[in-house]
């Protein structure tokens, strides 16, 4: 299985993504054939910094759990109004 096979599973979600220039936290919005999307998230406001289109073979590590996007998703979550879906 390739890893763009794997990371569709996860779009919508957040995650750590680490590529050839840099890594970030973040929620993966699409994934493509030979690109993903993703919406950089700023730790220290918790708001969308950037999107940045990732060629997919430039992608070195990608984690889906741990206990900072934990606090991330907590994070997002205690900022969504309860009307929201």
């Amino acid at each position: 299985m390739k890893l763009v096979e794997k990371l569709k599973e996860y779009e919508n979600q957040y995650l750590f993504i680490r590529w050839a220039t840099g890594g970030e936290y973040g929620k993966l919005m699409y994934v493509g054939d030979d690109f993903v999307e993703f919406n950089i998230i700023d730790v220290e406001t918790m708001s969308y910094r950037e999107t940045v289109l990732i060629y997919a073979p430039l992608i070195l590590e990608v984690t889906i759990g741990g206990s900072d996007i934990a606090r991330i998703v907590a994070e997002v979550s205690s900022q969504m109004s309860v009307g929201e879906n």
